[in-house]
């Protein structure tokens, strides 16, 4: 019988220690949504981004992703965002994918502009620029490589100059 409570014990202490550690690293972290206008934006590729991901300024959280779509018409990625409502963008704004670093998560990444005009509520961020894969400028530098050495032995040899007498 004592057995039966001292496990009963134990358990309930691991459960309140996993409660604590999960509460905490909830408030430490900046994973919740922000709430907000909406604002688009359009990319040639957004490699890597996920739905729920980051928007920053300046490495602060201003934003959330909500969702991404494919323009059926011109086949450009849409991805529309929820921006902090104190966060008022200039038109010049410019929005890039940009990543956490070498192999981290990638996120939204917006430099503000100088224009007194802001992006209005449901409006659209026109400046964009799409993030480097490292993937991509891995296999584009084998590529290159390859194609650097079939052009190197493609080319014919020069013939020795003759021998003088």
């Amino acid at each position: 019988m004592n057995r039966n409570v001292v496990e009963t014990v134990v358990g309930a202490v691991v459960l309140v220690v996993a409660a604590v550690f999960l509460f905490f690293a909830y408030t430490t972290t900046q994973v919740h949504a922000v709430g907000g206008y909406t604002l688009t934006a359009q990319f040639d590729k957004v490699d890597g981004l996920r739905d729920g991901g980051d928007v920053r300024i300046s490495g602060i959280k201003v934003g959330t992703i909500l969702s991404q779509t494919l323009d059926p018409k011109t086949f450009f990625a849409n991805l529309t965002v929820s921006m902090d409502p104190a966060i008022k963008l200039p038109v010049d704004s410019v929005a890039t994918i940009s990543s956490s670093g070498l192999l981290g998560d990638k996120f939204l990444s917006i430099e503000p502009g100088n224009e007194d005009q802001t992006i209005p509520p449901g409006g659209r961020i026109t400046h964009t620029q799409s993030g480097m894969s490292l993937e991509s400028l891995i296999g584009q530098m084998i590529y290159g490589q390859a194609q650097q050495k079939k052009s190197d032995s493609s080319q014919p040899t020069p013939a020795p100059a003759p021998k003088k007498p």
